[in-house]
């Protein structure tokens, strides 16, 4: 007992340390910056406290039961021998853990909002959950048949920026940036544990390898699927002129009473009961097995959602208000130069304490036996992120075309891969997807959004989205680019994983 709350202490100290990034950005901008004393210290602060208590509880309970059960039912598929039941499940799997994504909810409300009725909420989410179910399925498939995953990545980014020419204007960014926003805390676990699963059932696959990239598959596909969407809509809808007057993106003052914490809760549990409904329904159904430890699996799912449930209130409480008046706050500032590096710096920090790249680079070294180092992953991966939304930011400032930018970096991307070790081609490519989650998609969209509503000339539908697209495309350029740069330096670093 003294032992497992020992190890809870430690998860605690350690979600600490992550958060504590985005502390000294927060606290550096406030005080310095704008010069102001933020209103409810000890609101915030107490929220930090939830986030990381929030955190360490999550991480826990994935390992306990998300990781367990998502690779035992990759196991048991692999050996059935079903390639109808096997793609099926991941087609649900990749569908009920997208449709009910808070942040794709949230950022399908904001186009709906802005585009005057247009782009309709409901269907653009369906669009995305069917997208991403048709993903995983596709990288499934991959694995079994041992394809490389660059033909894959490279062909549909291809499609991506062939369908971006025909796409109406005011759909690209959103389109780029549903690729983001569809990897989430819960998505990422358990898409995770089923690509390495898999890959360490089948002769002949290496976990490294070929375990990883079905993330990636998650946020490319759709970004193909939304600019078709809307080629169908503003092709055959009616409605009225956009109106971004309508766009509200400053924080809104939250009331915590029994209600609303209750209501909360229900949200958390309403957002992983389709993932759990599907397990249940193929481990005990179609693989007709009872589940190893059971006491263990449930234990961590009551953490998983006790954890994540914390994480967001916490957020809510201490981080996303504080977040959103100071991008307010600094587009009201004749300075562009603090704006990007503002962008810079809370995209480093957001990424550093992103669960699900904590989780991903914690696997990542587990799996390659400590040659792929997670910290060193976590900081090339925030690096990029920094830097992509610093340019995001640019963009919006200036005013040009986001297609531009985004056809730019694929190229870079596409060059890379066939110039990076074999081992890091496929966790460059998730690396993309698992920084646009819980605690960055709000404070990024937030950023975005502000900027194009407070710069004349900007349109919020047409410039405000975007900038969680850089943040997914640019850690596939710095992780690849860290791993060339070993290569080439000859370091004792991360060494070749043979096959």
């Amino acid at each position: 007992m003294f032992g497992n709350f020992k190890i809870f202490l430690n998860d605690v100290k350690n979600s600490f340390n992550d958060l504590m990034p985005i502390i000294v950005v927060v606290a550096f901008f406030q005080i310095f910056i704008v010069g102001e004393m933020v209103d409810d210290l000890g609101s915030i602060v107490l929220g930090l406290v939830i986030v990381a208590v929030g955190l360490a509880i999550f991480i826990r309970g994935l390992e306990l039961g998300i990781f367990p059960i998502g690779e035992n039912l990759a196991n048991e598929f692999a050996k059935k021998g079903s390639l109808f039941w096997l793609l099926f499940f991941a087609f649900m799997i990749g569908f009920s853990t997208t449709v009910a994504e808070p942040a794709l909810i949230a950022i399908a409300d904001k186009a709906a909002v802005i585009s005057d009725g247009k782009i309709d909420a409901f269907f653009l989410r369906m669009t995305v959950a069917v997208s991403v179910g048709s993903a995983i399925m596709l990288g499934v498939y991959r694995i079994i048949v041992g394809h490389p995953i660059h033909y894959y990545i490279i062909t549909g980014y291809v499609i991506v920026v062939s369908v971006t020419f025909f796409s109406p204007i005011e759909i690209v960014g959103l389109a780029y940036d549903s690729g983001g926003v569809t990897t989430s805390t819960v998505t990422v676990p358990l898409i995770a544990a089923l690509g390495i699963g898999l890959s360490s059932s089948i002769r002949g696959r290496n976990p490294a390898i070929d375990g990883f990239g079905l993330i990636a598959f998650a946020s490319l596909l759709p970004m193909i699927f939304v600019q078709v969407y809307g080629i169908v809509v503003y092709q055959f809808a009616t409605g009225s002129e956009l109106a971004p007057d309508l766009v509200q993106t400053a924080s809104t003052a939250i009331t915590f009473d029994f209600k609303y914490i209750l209501m909360e809760f229900v949200s958390v549990i309403s957002d992983v009961m389709p993932i759990l409904l599907v397990i249940g329904f193929f481990q005990f159904i179609i693989i007709k097995k009872p589940v190893a430890h059971p006491q263990k699996i449930i234990a961590g799912m009551i953490l998983v959602i006790i954890g994540l449930y914390a994480f967001i209130v916490g957020l809510e409480l201490g981080l996303f208000p504080i977040g959103e008046t100071l991008a307010k706050q600094l587009t009201t500032m004749d300075n562009n130069a603090l704006i990007y590096l503002f962008g810079f710096l809370i995209g480093f920090s957001t990424t550093m304490a992103e669960p699900a790249l904590i989780v991903i680079a914690y696997k990542a070294e587990e799996i390659s036996s400590g040659k792929i180092r997670q910290n060193i992953l976590r900081y090339t991966v925030a690096l990029g992120v920094a830097v992509g939304i610093a340019l995001g930011a640019y963009r919006i400032v200036v005013g040009d075309g986001i297609q531009y930018y985004i056809l730019v970096g694929y190229l870079i991307v596409i060059v890379l891969t066939f110039f990076a070790p074999k081992y890091i081609v496929p966790i460059a490519y998730d690396s993309g997807g698992v920084t646009t989650s819980t605690v960055t998609v709000p404070l990024v969209a937030a950023l975005g959004l502000g900027l194009a509503e407070n710069i004349d000339g900007r349109n919020p539908l047409i410039d405000g989205f975007g900038l969680i697209a850089f943040a997914s495309l640019f850690p596939m350029i710095t992780v690849m680019a860290y791993g060339v740069l070993v290569e080439y330096m000859g370091k004792k670093g991360p060494k070749r994983i043979r096959d």
